[in-house]
């Protein structure tokens, strides 16, 4: 069996990324791997959709802040207590993005959600998982919520 030396999280900055998050911490604690944890934004008002009355994009982009903020705070924690975590915030297309950071790491293991999270996730992120996983050149865990 591969050993266990870089562990990777993505985190689509949704609510439900914490638990791949705390995943990710206890693994690479276990291992002694280091961990990364990877913030992947698609902004869907950077294709030129024109949404005019309510202004979705601040929405968009405080939520954005919101759930950054409390991943944060768990990765915090864990670098106070010694553990080595390198956090990196990437805009684009999810697959691309994700594959490009397995590549560049070298990684050994990647976290991923294993379900589409809701309506609105849906709409931001569309269905990357599948295809994401189809293409993964290491091993992979599927984290449910």
């Amino acid at each position: 069996m591969k050993e266990i030396n870089r562990i990777l999280v993505v985190s689509r900055m949704t609510r439900h990324c914490r638990k791949a998050v705390r995943f990710g911490v206890s693994l690479a604690r276990q291992y002694g791997a280091v961990l990364t944890v990877l913030h992947v934004v698609e902004n869907p008002f950077k294709k030129g959709w024109n949404l005019p009355t309510i202004s979705y994009e601040e929405q968009y982009r405080k939520e954005m802040e919101r759930i950054k903020a409390e991943l944060d705070e768990i990765v915090s924690l864990e670098r106070e207590k010694g553990m080595t975590i390198l956090e990196t915030i990437e805009e684009g297309e999810p697959k691309e993005e994700i594959l490009k950071a397995i590549r560049n790491g070298n990684i050994d293991l990647v976290i991923l959600l294993s379900h589409e999270e809701g309506r609105l996730e849906h709409f931001l992120y569309g269905r990357g998982t599948d295809s994401i996983i189809r293409k993964m050149p290491c091993s992979i865990l599927l984290v449910r919520e």
